[in-house]
């Protein structure tokens, strides 16, 4: 009996048996050593981002033919035994959306990746149109997932029973939902082209840390202000990030990005200017009115901040790029795809400002999409010019 008929025979939620939860070193090094002598390990993630000022990954789910785990990193001291699994070519691990997952495992725990299969991916090549993982799990398996709980606080201790049963279903199918949608790829010859968009997933390193000022920038509405009103929503902003750092709380859970931008383009000087304003509720007025007003103060006192520089792309630079977007679109209306599909975004970015002219050139830049390069590197050199 193969691994997709074992799993589609235990497709009633009710019958699963109860996920193994991790929570000790012993019981860690167990489930490592079991894992390492699988093929196929389903995984996902579980973050606090919206419930605390710095997120993190506060559960990890593992399924196998045979077993559920949900691994819990806030129970555990050294998670570093995990690493060996995702990095091992030989274990294929199944995500979906694997992108924000491997984003937060790198970060908290440095783990390097080899060998992924993302269902999101592989059903947007197949030019899929309901990628998320509810519509597919219910599309190809009958199984609804509760959707009140995607944005659960995943940091509580104890977590409920619920939550665990909810958690350990994000990865629970997904080694037959992969294998339902590599037959496909298959049929559609395509595999390749999904294998090129796994490989370059392990890439991914995160996203880099910006400077003061670069945050304010962000919001909505900051480049419509003058200088000294941007000073004062640099100001209002290192405000705010102090007191979600202290109160543990997402930036926007303290103050919203538009009352910011309402304060900022105002620039109150006292208590009543600022209530008057309707930006706060009245208890965001006690706790941070004198806060927001000494912050108002620094920003106007400072010296008025200009949006930071870009160099303007030249014209033959922006025409290559038109040319190549619209060649992209072509080819994926073609294909019955999104236009990413065809190039990446940064690929697409790269060989307009790169402009290879013969194909070796080409194919040193496209050397991570082997696929591509050889379905449409002749397309892409004449359109380049």
């Amino acid at each position: 009996m193969d691994i997709h008929s074992t799993i589609i025979r235990a497709m009633s939620t009710a019958s699963l048996p109860h996920p193994q939860l991790i929570t000790s070193m012993s019981n860690l090094r167990a489930m490592v050593d079991r894992l390492a002598g699988e093929s196929l390990v389903a995984v996902d993630t579980e973050s606090n981002s919206l419930y605390a000022y710095r997120e993190q990954v506060c559960l990890i789910q593992f399924s196998i033919p045979q077993a559920d785990y949900l691994v819990d990193p806030l129970a555990l001291d050294d998670l570093s035994p995990l690493g060996p699994i995702f990095h091992e070519p030989a274990i294929e691990k199944v995500f979906h959306a694997a992108e924000y997952d491997l984003i937060c495992l790198k970060r908290d725990f440095s783990f390097e990746f080899n060998h992924l299969f993302d269902t999101m991916v592989a059903a947007r090549i197949l030019g899929r149109s309901a990628i998320g993982l509810g519509a597919m799990l219910e599309s190809e398996f009958g199984v609804k997932l509760d959707k009140r709980f995607q944005r659960a606080n995943w940091g509580q201790r104890p977590l409920p029973a619920d939550l665990l049963a909810y958690a350990r279903l994000d990865t629970h199918f997904l080694i037959a939902l992969r294998e339902r949608l590599l037959e496909a790829l298959l049929k559609a010859g395509l595999e390749k082209l999904a294998s090129e968009d796994f490989d370059h997933l392990t890439g991914v390193i995160g996203t880099a840390e910006e400077d003061k000022n670069g945050v304010c920038w962000r919001i909505s509405g900051a480049l419509d202000l003058q200088p000294r009103q941007a000073s004062v929503l640099s100001e209002l902003c290192q405000y705010r990030d102090q007191a979600a750092r202290s109160l543990n709380r997402p930036l926007f859970k303290v103050i919203s990005d538009q009352a910011l931008i309402t304060i900022a383009s105002a620039a109150p000087q006292t208590l009543e200017e600022l209530r008057r304003l309707g930006a706060l509720s009245a208890h965001q007025m006690q706790r941070h009115g004198v806060g927001l007003l000494k912050a108002v103060q620094r920003g106007l006192q400072a010296e008025p901040l200009f949006p930071p520089r870009t160099q303007r792309p030249n014209g033959k630079y922006l025409e290559r790029l038109e040319n190549l977007r619209s060649w992209r679109k072509r080819t994926a209306q073609e294909m019955g795809v999104n236009s990413d599909v065809v190039l990446p975004r940064d690929l697409l970015l790269a060989l307009a400002a790169q402009k290879p002219g013969s194909p070796a050139e080409l194919a040193l830049a496209m050397q991570e999409f082997p696929w591509r390069f050889e379905h449409f590197g002749d397309q892409i050199l004449q359109t380049l010019g």
